[in-house]
């Protein structure tokens, strides 16, 4: 998938079950007693993995206790390590903060190297000022059946357990696409429940390119998992080059004796 930018902030189209939301919900915490036994201000809970761990968040200076640099108009990788248990696809996706708490621009990642886990994606750097810079990783439905419709239905295993299963997922995707681009999506729903056509050809206009596109541009996105904000400094350009100097009469000695 092209890192591209696309959208000023996160798609819409997430969905995280109620019982997923309810696992990884914080438990509140209580301000702890100081030395003269008065409760201090509550401190935070250590950082929780989601079901999709996203690690070693790069690029990173002293573990994020110090910004990564950039300067306006420079572009830059973002790259995380993102896995999940069990076969189903993944997707991630870098969103960065603008020094007002901005979200966007919203960009997908890809795989950078199939089998490694490591994902990557390149971004563009603003206006100066101080900027966050967050990995989301989330189950990718919609390639998780496509892989498994490419599989079972040329080979006549489940194909209307199979056919249904895609038309509900596409019927969910489709209320993140934009409005223009709902009639393409809502086709292949219906050709999923055509039971007119054979199983192949109901099949293929899921398949489509244009299909994918669009769904690739406004993902359905499950369990998402957001890594701790990074965070970022943008300086002017001339920081690439510029010199300052500062001058120490003390280090020129002492004026010569005649």
């Amino acid at each position: 998938m092209p890192a591209t930018h696309h959208s000023s902030g996160p798609p819409t189209n997430s969905r995280t079950p109620a019982a997923e939301k309810k696992a990884t919900a914080k438990k509140p915490v209580k301000p702890r007693a100081g030395k003269d036994g008065k409760r201090g201000s509550p401190q935070p809970d250590p950082t929780t993995l989601g079901r999709i761990p996203v690690l070693d968040v790069r690029p990173v200076v002293q573990r994020g206790r110090r910004p990564a640099k950039a300067v306006t108009g420079e572009s830059f990788e973002v790259s995380a390590t993102v896995f999940r248990e069990g076969h189903d696809a993944v997707g991630a996706n870098v969103v960065l903060r603008d020094p007002k708490g901005r979200p966007g621009p919203w960009t997908p990642m890809r795989e950078l190297a199939p089998g490694t886990d490591r994902w990557g994606a390149t971004v563009t750097a603003g206006e100066p000022g101080r900027w966050t810079y967050t990995v989301e990783a989330w189950s990718d439905p919609l390639a998780t059946w496509r892989h498994t419709a490419q599989i079972k239905i040329p080979a006549g295993l489940d194909t209307a357990l199979v056919l249904e299963e895609g038309a509900r997922l596409y019927e969910r995707a489709v209320t993140g696409v934009p409005a223009g681009a709902r009639p393409l999506v809502r086709a292949a729903v219906r050709a999923l429940r055509d039971e007119s056509r054979s199983a192949n050809d109901r099949l293929k206009p899921a398949l489509w390119p244009s299909v994918q596109a669009v769904l690739a541009s406004y993902p359905l996105r499950e369990l998402v998992t957001a890594s701790d904000p990074m965070p970022l400094l943008v300086e002017r350009e001339r920081a690439l080059y510029g010199s300052w100097y500062e001058f120490f009469p003390r280090s020129e000695g002492t004026a010569e004796q005649p």
